[in-house]
């Protein structure tokens, strides 16, 4: 097996089928463009966002247990907050 097929096998087990993640993490950024301020919120605001997305959704298709997913997130939270 090369070893990028040991790195996807290895993160599915705990970020879950990436297609399933795909499906969840695109509906959480669909829902939080469809916000009526999301035109306001700066570049980064919007990548920290996005972000948090991505972890929510492996949260919910992978290893909720997974440490990485929730420190990771805790990350994405202030790196978005205002000064």
């Amino acid at each position: 097996m090369s070893e990028g097929v040991d790195i996807v096998a290895k993160r599915e087990k705990t970020h879950g089928d990436f297609a399933s993640t795909a499906v969840v993490a695109q509906a959480l950024k669909n829902a939080l463009r469809a916000g009526p301020s999301w035109h306001r919120l700066s570049d980064v605001q919007r990548e920290a966002l996005d972000g948090r997305a991505v972890k929510l959704a492996r949260i919910v298709c992978g290893d909720p247990n997974f440490p990485d997913h929730w420190d990771d997130d805790d990350g994405y939270r202030f790196m978005g907050a205002p000064e």
